[in-house]
C-alpha cells in the first residue's frame, strides 16, 4: 500500500505542477509552487481520509466512517485560498478569477489522484489546459467580435488647454472605440484623464502610447491592458 500511496503523491505532484506552470508562464500570483503545493497536500488528505475510514469500518459490522470526510472539507477550504488571488482594481474590473478557478482545480486533481482516479485526473487536466489556452485562442480568431477585443486603460496628465477632441481624435486612428472618460483637474494648469479604450487583442499597448506622445501638451501616459 506504501508504495501505491507514494505513486499517487508523484502524480498529484506531476498535475500540480502542469497547472501551476500555465499560471506563471503567464506571470500570475499564483504559481508553480502554489499549486503543487496544494494539489500533493489534497492528495494526501485524500489518502488519509480514506485509509483510516477503511481501517476504522473493518474493525466494526456497521460502517462508522466516510471515507470522503476530509477531502469533502478540502473543497470547501480551499476556497479561502482561490479568494485570496481575486483583485478588484476598481469599480468595474475584477481580476484573478481564472487564478482563483486553477487552485480550486488543482484542489480537484489531487484529491481524484488520491482516490485513485488517475485517467479522470489526467484527462481533467488536459480539458483544464485547453479550456484555458487552446479555447480563448480560437475564440479570438472565428468567434464573436466581443471575443476578439480587449480593454485597456490610459491614464494620461494633460495640460488644461489640450482639446479632448484631439486626443480622442489620435486613439480613434488604430480602430479603437471609448467606453468611459474620467477627468480630474490636478491644479489650474493641469488635469488627469482616464480612458477606457476597446481594441482589437492584437493592438500592442506601445501602438496606443505612440498615438498620444507627440500630441504637444501630453506630459504623462499610463498605458493597461484590463482583460
Amino acid at each position: 500500500m506504501l508504495h501505491q500511496d507514494i505513486l499517487k503523491l508523484v502524480i498529484a505532484a506531476i498535475l500540480g505542477i502542469f497547472v501551476g506552470l500555465e499560471r506563471e508562464l503567464k506571470r500570475k500570483p499564483l504559481g508553480l509552487k502554489t499549486c503543487l503545493v496544494i494539489s500533493v497536500s489534497s492528495c494526501l488528505l485524500t489518502i488519509v481520509s480514506i485509509d483510516t475510514a477503511t481501517a476504522t469500518n473493518a474493525v466494526s459490522s456497521v460502517f462508522r466512517a466516510d471515507p470522503m470526510r476530509l477531502a469533502a472539507q478540502i473543497v470547501s477550504g480551499i476556497g479561502f485560498l482561490g479568494a485570496g488571488v481575486i483583485l478588484r482594481k476598481n469599480n468595474e474590473v475584477i481580476s484573478g478569477l481564472t487564478t482563483a478557478a486553477m487552485v480550486w482545480a488543482s484542489s480537484g486533481l489531487g484529491i481524484a489522484v488520491g482516490a485513485g482516479y488517475y485517467a479522470d485526473a489526467v484527462v481533467g487536466l488536459l480539458l483544464i489546459i485547453v479550456s484555458v489556452e487552446l479555447v480563448p485562442f480560437i475564440m479570438r480568431r472565428v468567434g464573436p467580435q466581443v471575443l476578439r477585443e480587449k480593454e485597456v486603460e490610459l491614464h494620461l496628465v494633460i495640460r488644461s488647454n489640450v482639446s479632448m477632441k484631439d486626443i480622442l481624435s489620435r486613439i480613434r486612428v488604430i480602430e479603437s472605440r471609448i467606453e468611459r472618460i474620467r477627468t480630474n483637474k490636478v491644479n489650474e494648469g493641469t488635469r488627469e484623464v482616464t480612458l477606457s479604450c476597446i481594441v482589437h487583442v492584437n493592438v500592442p499597448l506601445t501602438e496606443l502610447y505612440q498615438a498620444l506622445e507627440t500630441l504637444d501638451g501630453v506630459l504623462s501616459i499610463t498605458t493597461t491592458s484590463v482583460h
